[in-house]
């Protein structure tokens, strides 16, 4: 009985602080201040303002290339430790190059694939036959059967300067007809992961993610001048630093590619070490740079050309070599310091060219002409 007297006065103070404090000020009835107005009045832009000149040059590349631009997907078998044999997908990009439906894309995108399906920017889906890949270039060629296809405009990759504005169009992450915008930040050699040099990849800060590989990097006139392929960034996603293989690379090798289903690699046929003044000062040869031929291959390019190798044998350090060999200092007019300058000069060539290479014999200094063999993996 005392009990309930207790829980009953409780009850009773509660009550009466609620409605002292609460209830008798108003505060669960609706705010007064709320107006009911019969018409919301808000502030509009203006309709119908034209876009810029910048804006409307991003419109015009967009329109005239996206038709353009593919979704690949490539299906896969993989190895799972507890499933064995299962079955995988990778996305990438590509574009059209011309009317009888060759598209271009990263050797990345479609390796080992069992099978490629192109899905074009209308949402149609074709099968794709590969017909060339250059896994040292990571750049391959797969093929549809589509009607009215528009390839694309390739431009020119040589004379490029950190600044320009670029465009990338691709499908990251499989949003299909993404346009990201940036410029050149640098033009640099990098590593892909598989450890494959790109020479003069074009760095740009151009948004590139996953899904981007393969397609195009444009300039302001809507022109290629590169293929996505690869980004910087610890978590796999953009960080502003994206890399393009130069379109110049991939056009020195689309015919073969095309043509033969592989890349007709040319070989001069020696073997050089590189000179600096302290070498050539003791070997007292002609120039303080270029690469001393140490030998040339009995019947490779070189030596059919007539360019020797060495006659005497001497020591760099602790390794033997043939001294007295031509001293090749360019080719095609294009200065030679280093063996990469040299895979860099061979790199816009192919079997059979025909290349005018400069060499010192002796004091004496030489103009040969040598026809490039093909180099076997």
């Amino acid at each position: 009985m005392r009990f309930l007297r207790s829980l009953v006065l409780a009850i009773v103070l509660v009550s009466a602080f609620f409605y002292f404090t609460t209830y008798r000020n108003g505060r669960l009835r609706p705010a007064n201040w709320i107006s009911r107005p019969q018409h919301v009045e808000i502030t509009e832009a203006a309709g119908g303002e034209a876009l810029d000149a910048e804006e409307q040059n991003n419109i015009g590349v967009y329109r005239k290339n996206i038709g353009s631009v593919v979704n690949i997907t490539s299906h896969l078998m993989t190895l799972d430790f507890f499933y064995g044999l299962v079955p995988q997908e990778g996305q990438g990009s590509g574009f059209v190059i011309d009317r009888e439906g060759h598209i271009l894309t990263n050797y990345h995108v479609i390796a080992e694939a069992r099978q490629v399906e192109v899905t074009l920017h209308d949402r149609k889906k074709y099968k794709a036959t590969i017909v060339g890949i250059d896994k040292s270039h990571d750049l391959a060629i797969v093929q549809i059967k589509a009607p009215n296809l528009q390839p694309m405009v390739l431009g020119d990759s040589s004379n490029l300067l950190v600044g320009q504005k670029v465009y990338a169009i691709g499908n990251p992450f499989g949003l299909a007809g993404t346009l990201t915008r940036g410029i050149v930040s640098s033009i640099r050699e990098v590593q892909e992961p598989d450890g494959l040099e790109i020479d003069e990849a074009i760095q740009t800060d151009a948004a590139i993610n996953p899904g981007n590989s393969g397609g195009p990097l444009l300039n302001y006139h809507g022109e290629v001048i590169g293929i996505n392929t690869l980004i910087a960034s610890n978590s796999g996603q953009s960080a502003g630093i994206g890399f393009a293989i130069p379109i110049n690379t991939a056009k020195a090798v689309i015919n073969d590619l095309v043509t033969l289903g592989r890349v007709r690699r040319p070989a001069l046929g020696v073997r050089t070490i590189p000179i600096d003044s302290e070498i050539a000062g003791e070997l007292d040869l002609a120039a303080d740079y270029g690469l001393l031929i140490v030998q040339a291959v009995p019947g490779g390019s070189a030596d059919r050309a007539g360019l020797r190798g060495g006659s005497e044998r001497a020591y760099l350090g602790n390794t033997p070599i043939m001294i007295g060999g031509d001293l090749m200092v360019a080719i095609e007019g294009e200065r030679i310091e280093s063996q990469q300058d040299l895979a860099r000069v061979m790199n816009k060539h192919r079997a059979g060219d025909t290349v005018k290479i400069a060499v010192f014999r002796a004091k004496k200094k030489l103009e040969v002409s040598v026809v490039l063999g093909e180099a076997r993996d």
